[in-house]
């Protein structure tokens, strides 16, 4: 059973919705999955939760 985690910003959800079903439509056309067990997670992140070049996003925005 294919498993996909996306880690992203916050999104809308007719964008999640069509996300999971290009990826579930990829997973069977490539790897030839059943598209019922092909799982699809979001897990969203603030500005405040991610980091990069050990500073937080939040803080990188600020400053513009």
């Amino acid at each position: 059973m294919p498993n996909i985690t996306i880690h992203q910003m916050p999104k809308t959800v007719e964008q999640k919705r069509e996300m999971a079903a290009r990826i579930t439509d990829a997973m069977v056309d490539v790897y030839k999955a059943p598209a019922e067990t092909v799982h699809v997670w979001f897990q969203e992140v603030t500005t405040e939760d991610y980091a990069a070049a050990g500073q937080l996003l939040a803080d990188k925005l600020a400053q513009k």
